[in-house]
């Protein structure tokens, strides 16, 4: 990526809006959170807060892309792990599958998903997951936060030179976003979760604590257990149907934290946007079935009694733990359990982290031996070969928030809302970051 933003930051103007930025307090940007959804250059066709903007769009700039995708998904130091559980104490539990931690949790710090974005100059993959901290925390434990943030740039790949491409009408866009998402000058940020490989590392989990999944849908307990008796409680299973609804939640809890931690920067920065669902998540992955309309690309399987297609993976860039992307369901296994004991791991010993002896901690960690590797592998095996997909009922690979930014036409709220509608840091904003007055900027053809 070119080096704009770290030329930007160097700009007097942009160093001391990202000073007043720290500055900002919490409480105002939860206390002022709002979706502010009307931008530069927008349109709201009809109806009784109908308006056009009398002005061009007015794209972010690299420093405020980079802020935004940071806060969204960056990397901020060594994760804690989780400490202690009895079951295999005197062990670490080792159920995390990322040794870095991010700008927002994960259950047991699993981590599967990625950051992707879109705006006017393309569309990318931010790429944090299993990346070390780029930047050292100093003796006293902090760490500078504009280093950091540039630090961020490496982060970003481009997957295509224009902008994702969402027709800005049902099924692909839901009626109330059709007038203002995904618009020229915007930014959409979205991240997305491999929840098969989640679904892998809950299973590692509750194999570590003693238990299987048992198959409430055909009323049956998974084939080939037995062997594993002296390990798991059987007689105690899990029901699937519930396993795979608490994956779901889980990884929804990890990627709409992550949207809303952009959200309150927003409100920060003084930049408007809102979080979103209202577009079709599948579609926008690549299953449209219209060659016109190939969202990102992610292929994806559909067999009858499905209610929707089942995306799970891009090729080279973002591949569910699962066939096709693997041979079979012990393959996914494995991969899983270099990611966590491998090179840069959260349980190899020479793995960075917080604890004065690193090393020796990270060394400790419950092994991940055959019989766990095999356990893990039946139970996966036979619910992709009984339900033609894993997890068995939930998709394998998901997206649900997406979070738009964009620079606010403060006209419109001004014609059309009472004082507060907007914070402090809106009406300041084009000033302090860019330099330049609302009347200053390009107008509409249209424009009088």
């Amino acid at each position: 990526m070119p080096d704009a933003a770290s030329d930007s930051v160097s700009h007097p103007l942009e160093r001391q809006a990202l000073r007043e930025l720290l500055q900002f307090p919490l409480t105002e940007a939860l206390f002022g959170r709002r979706s502010r959804r009307f931008a530069l250059g927008g349109a709201l066709p009809e109806g009784p807060l109908a308006y056009t903007s009398r002005y061009e769009p007015y794209p972010l700039s690299e420093l405020e892309r980079l802020l935004i995708l940071t806060t969204v998904g960056g990397l901020t130091g060594w994760h804690n792990l989780i400490s202690h559980h009895k079951n295999v104490a005197p062990y670490l539990p080792s159920y995390s599958g990322m040794a870095a931690g991010r700008t927002f949790p994960s259950a047991a710090g699993f981590h599967t998903s990625q950051i992707f974005f879109t705006d006017d100059s393309g569309t990318y993959i931010f790429k944090t997951r299993d990346a070390p901290p780029p930047v050292p925390r100093n003796p006293q434990g902090q760490v500078d936060v504009v280093e950091l943030l540039l630090a961020h740039q490496q982060f970003i790949h481009r997957l295509s030179d224009t902008r994702l491409y969402i027709p800005p009408r049902e099924p692909f866009m839901a009626g109330h976003n059709a007038w203002n998402a995904n618009k020229p000058g915007s930014l959409l940020v979205w991240p997305i979760a491999d929840v098969a490989q989640h679904q892998l590392l809950k299973l590692l989990f509750i194999a570590q604590n003693g238990f299987v999944l048992y198959d409430d849908v055909h009323n049956q307990s998974i084939p080939g257990l037995e062997k594993f008796r002296d390990y798991v409680a059987l007689d105690k299973p899990y029901p699937l149907t519930a396993f795979d609804q608490a994956t779901l939640a889980e990884v929804s809890a990890e990627i709409s934290t992550a949207v809303f931690a952009g959200h309150l920067m927003q409100q920060a920065m003084g930049l408007g946007g809102w979080m979103l669902n209202g577009l079709d998540r599948v579609r926008t992955l690549g299953a449209s079935g219209d060659p016109e309309v190939p969202g990102l690309g992610f292929r994806y399987d559909f067999k009858p009694g499905w209610s929707r297609p089942n995306p799970t993976g891009l090729e080279g860039v973002f591949e569910g733990h699962c066939p096709p992307h693997f041979p079979h369901m012990r393959a996914a296994v494995e991969a899983l359990v270099e990611r966590k004991f491998g090179s840069g791991g959260p349980f190899h010993p020479e793995t960075p982290g917080p604890w004065k002896k690193t090393p020796a901690i990270r060394a400790q960690a419950f092994p991940h031996e055959e019989w766990l590797v095999d356990l893990v592998a039946t139970q996966a095996q036979y619910l992709f070969d009984t339900f033609g997909k894993f997890p068995a009922t939930v998709p394998t690979i998901y997206s649900l928030m997406f979070l738009q930014s964009h620079h606010l036409d403060l006209e419109y709220y001004d014609r059309f809302f009472e004082p507060g509608a907007y914070l402090q840091t809106h009406r300041e904003h084009l000033e302090k970051w860019h330099g330049v007055r609302l009347e200053d900027l390009p107008r509409r053809d249209d424009s009088q």
